[in-house]
């Protein structure tokens, strides 16, 4: 399923130097891209990270329009320089003239939000629910201390956990 991906930031770079008449350097594609962006480019690392997940779910328009944004930024930054803005006008010419796309700076795919366990802890304070992350627990089992911003007393772990 990456090749495609792949193919389809070859094609960008060679509409790129048509369009401009020089040649530009390949980046590094990777795959290991989580979360709600459906991909990043490293400017100065010449690399450009996609969500996987992401592109599975919506390969038409990630291929068509993603692709063709992160590539986009490259080609900026190597004609324009490190003194534009990430969507200006430089991004924007690229993403018109070059892709004949619009220059949208976000996705719209439906993002699955990840299930997180949180660690109740409490004060003496009434009603005080205070969820950690597990990195925090983690970080309270170590020793580290949390105080309640109210009373100052210290957030002791209720034994509970909720799912959000």
């Amino acid at each position: 399923m990456p090749e495609l991906l792949r193919q389809r930031v070859e094609t960008c770079y060679q509409q790129a130097e048509t369009f401009f008449k020089r040649t530009f350097p390949r980046p590094e594609v990777s795959f290991k891209l989580r979360g709600q962006k459906a991909g990043v480019a490293h400017l100065h690392e010449n690399l450009l990270r996609f969500n996987l997940q992401l592109y599975r779910e919506n390969q038409e328009d990630f291929l068509r329009q993603t692709v063709a944004h992160e590539v986009a930024h490259l080609v900026a930054h190597q004609l324009f320089g490190d003194r534009i803005q990430a969507h200006g006008e430089e991004w924007q010419l690229i993403m018109r003239g070059v892709y004949e796309l619009p220059p949208n700076r976000c996705h719209n795919y439906e993002v699955q939000r990840r299930v997180a366990t949180r660690y109740i802890y409490r004060c003496p304070c009434p009603q005080s629910d205070f969820p950690f992350t597990a990195q925090r627990h983690k970080l309270v089992r170590q020793g580290r201390r949390y105080l309640c911003r109210q009373c100052r007393g210290i957030l002791v772990y209720s034994g509970e956990t909720r799912v959000e």
